[in-house]
């Protein structure tokens, strides 16, 4: 396996992230430049890990002759700059969530690297959690039948920083921010394969004095009948709340990822410090996080994102799969203001057709089999159809 100079762009909090797992967690790749706007952040970034070279130059950042693989953690606004500028490079980029702004944007950088050739991944860390990758691999082994419904949910008191409440620089609000792990997280657990149709959505600005939305639900339609629903916050108190809940016609999978894992303490402040991402206090009942880089999903987003660099290919999450997810955020948007369902506009759908969800039918002497159950003394009671008059009925068919 190679090693692998990086140029890391941002020394944001996502920033941060992603060099504590590039050089705690693999080890062998180890970020060589790394850009900020601010000289203060970018030296006070270099200093803290060790990192050779700083700039506040991104281009210069990006065409470093050391690196040979450009990450961009930088706020929205500047992605397609850097996605171009390391396409021109010829250097692979992986980029962080969301892809664009706007599914046009996407599209943009989507296009600028396929043209260019070069390797793009999509850095969408919450489908790379420990939990969901287990249980991908548990609905793709048809565990639970085929998926139904899937509900995805990601709340917390806000961001972190000024940036990401400025509509104008990121693309809207907590829809952009969070809706963007949800849709994925769905589309993983409902297929990459089953088209998203439409989306009905509704938001709202319940707390902060922003322009954009810090409420949002929605639904989202898939070719083969499979519902998702999507809910998130910038007003949720108690720290993050991550949720799956995935329905399907055998069986049902629900992950916590963040509240409730099994570490609850309870302390009287003294000690202080970090507790966990988005963790509003550090008295009383607390609840850390064991690992969290890697509860969080970013040691396997990487390993997953070398892995397929070095073996020629496909990441799990591509540019592609970020410009699908614009797109559902952009109907979801559309639909917020219509009131109304919204096409999930593509320039081009790379998943083929999924076929319906076949619903099965069993038959009990020539009638139609609804339900089976157990009842408390034992007994099987089956809820019946007839199918020549539409008539439903109840038989005890054991136990009597």
């Amino acid at each position: 396996m190679k090693a692998h100079q990086l140029t890391m762009l941002g020394t944001g909090l996502i920033g941060e992230f992603y060099t504590a797992t590039l050089h705690g967690q693999r080890g062998r790749d180890q970020v060589r430049i790394v850009f900020s706007k601010s000289k203060e952040r970018a030296g006070a970034f270099k200093d803290r890990w060790s990192i050779p070279e700083a700039t506040t130059d991104l281009k210069e950042a990006v065409e470093h002759p050391a690196t040979d693989v450009v990450v961009v953690g930088l706020p929205n606004y500047l992605h397609e700059e850097a996605v171009g500028l390391a396409a021109v490079a010829g250097k692979p980029v992986l980029c962080t969530k969301p892809l664009g702004r706007s599914a046009e944007e996407a599209r943009r950088m989507l296009e600028t690297v396929e043209r260019a050739g070069v390797f793009g991944g999509y850095l969408e860390d919450l489908c790379y959690t420990p939990k969901t990758l287990k249980a991908i691999k548990s609905v793709q082994s048809g565990a639970i039948g085929d998926v139904t419904w899937v509900r995805s949910r990601e709340t917390h008191p806000g961001p972190h920083s000024a940036w990401f409440w400025d509509g104008r620089l990121t693309g809207g609000g907590a829809i952009v921010d969070l809706g963007c792990h949800c849709i994925e997280i769905i589309r993983s657990f409902v297929g990459k394969g089953n088209r998203p149709v439409e989306v009905m959505c509704t938001t709202d600005t319940l707390v902060h004095p922003i322009d954009d939305e810090d409420n949002a639900i929605a639904l989202i339609r898939f070719e083969s009948g499979a519902t998702g629903q999507f809910e998130v916050s910038w007003t949720f108190r108690g720290g993050m709340d991550l949720r799956d809940e995935v329905a399907g016609t055998h069986g049902t999978i629900w992950l916590n990822h963040f509240l409730r894992t099994g570490f609850e303490m309870f302390t009287a402040g003294r000690g202080g410090g970090y507790v966990a991402e988005k963790a509003e206090t550090a008295a009383g009942w607390l609840f850390p996080v064991g690992d969290e880089a890697s509860e969080l999903g970013y040691v396997d987003m990487f390993s997953d994102m070398f892995s397929a660099l070095e073996d020629g290919r496909s990441p799990r999450e591509t540019f592609y799969d970020g410009y699908v997810v614009n797109a559902v955020m952009d109907a979801a948007y559309r639909s917020a203001k219509s009131r109304a369902w919204e096409p999930v506009e593509l320039f081009e759908w790379r998943g083929g057709a999924t076929p319906r969800i076949a619903k099965t039918t069993e038959t009990f002497e020539d009638q139609i089999v609804i339900k089976r159950e157990v009842l408390p003394d034992g007994r099987t009671k089956l809820i019946l159809k007839d199918p020549a008059s539409g008539d439903y009925t109840d038989r005890i068919v054991s136990g009597a």
